[in-house]
């Protein structure tokens, strides 16, 4: 598999042009407060960017990112404007093109920015195994990734590396492709599909366990958009298979709870995170308007309370009083609603 990704990346893909699917974002899908950065970028860096999503969250100044699957550099450098010339950027890959490429205009950008000394760098190696890199446990605040993880023929080990890598309190934030049901084992080893990222995509239900398996204990989906496949021979070959592009966010944070608990918590958002003066996005369930009282759930609470997010936010209520499942996220009991229909006794 190795092998398959690095000849498809390195060498069949000329440009983004080249793509099977509609999985790159176009410039018009772009936050307006990004676009004057990627007028910024190098035109052989956004020439060869094969991402499917944004990967920049909010609040990044100062931080401290890493770049799982960094590719032409394209996300590394718009990041690296993004967190200052007090934070850093570090991006990881296994193909040597790719890395060249990303290489070759560090001074570039770093000029480009008005940087007096660069704040990215670039490194070869393989995802499941950032051990063998010289980059410390718990050493990052932030870890993105945009629509690699997938080419990974080790997801669970790149998903618990990143786990081990965040700071507590961190996240990764990543977009992928996902696919509405289990890709077949038959599939897998077709180069073109491969390449696409859609024999390697993960039936979501399975992404969610491996996440919550190492660590992730309640993953939040952000956005997510349906993938067209324009050439009718991948189309035929994927049969009734739909895939997806999703972006997760995923906390390291310690003992969060496997369903959403609700112990009469809210919070008030203050409006003061640069962007997103009106409403603060969660994920795609929790938009948070200024100045509102927002009902949340245990796991909601202390996602805003014990990461960066936290001085945004006015905090009401504690953990000290239990009140069942928490109904604002569309879960109620597992039992019958009036016990009107039974099944009787086995």
């Amino acid at each position: 598999m190795y092998d398959i990704v690095k000849d498809y990346y390195g060498r069949a893909l000329q440009g983004s042009e080249d793509l099977q699917t509609d999985a790159c974002c176009t410039v018009d899908s772009v936050p307006d407060a990004i676009k004057p950065i990627m007028a910024k970028i190098h035109p052989e860096v956004s020439g060869k960017y094969y991402g499917c999503g944004l990967i920049a969250p909010a609040l990044l100044s100062g931080l401290r990112i890493l770049d799982l699957g960094s590719g032409s550099g394209q996300d590394c450098y718009v990041l690296s404007a993004l967190v200052g010339e007090s934070g850093e950027v570090v991006g990881v890959d296994m193909t040597d093109e790719q890395l060249a490429v990303a290489n070759r205009h560090i001074e570039f950008h770093r000029d480009a920015f008005g940087f007096k000394k660069a704040n990215v760098r670039f490194l070869k190696g393989y995802l499941e195994n950032l051990d063998e890199l010289d980059l410390a446990d718990a050493s990052f605040d932030v870890i993105v990734s945009n629509c690699v993880i997938n080419l990974s023929p080790d997801k669970r080990a790149v998903l618990a590396q990143a786990h081990r890598l965040l700071k507590p309190g961190g996240e990764l934030y990543f977009s992928d492709v996902y696919s509405d049901r289990r890709v077949p084992v038959e599939l897998s080893n077709d180069p073109v599909l491969y390449g696409e990222c859609l024999a390697g995509a993960l039936y979501w239900n399975d992404f969610l366990q491996l996440a919550r398996q190492v660590g992730f204990a309640d993953p939040r989906l952000v956005e997510d958009r349906p993938l067209s496949v324009g050439n009718p021979d991948i189309v035929e070959k994927v049969g009734p298979l739909r895939f997806y592009s999703a972006t997760y966010r995923l906390f390291k944070l310690e003992n969060l709870e496997p369903a959403c608990e609700d112990y009469g918590q809210s919070v008030i958002y203050k409006g003061t995170i640069p962007g997103s003066e009106n409403q603060f996005l969660l994920d795609c369930h929790h938009r948070i308007e200024t100045g509102k009282n927002f009902p949340v759930c245990g796991n909601s609470y202390r996602m805003l309370r014990e990461t960066r997010f936290a001085e945004h936010f006015e905090f009401q209520g504690d953990f000290h009083c239990h009140r069942g499942i928490f109904k604002g996220c569309g879960i109620d009991l597992p039992f019958g609603n009036d016990g009107s229909e039974t099944s009787g006794c086995c």
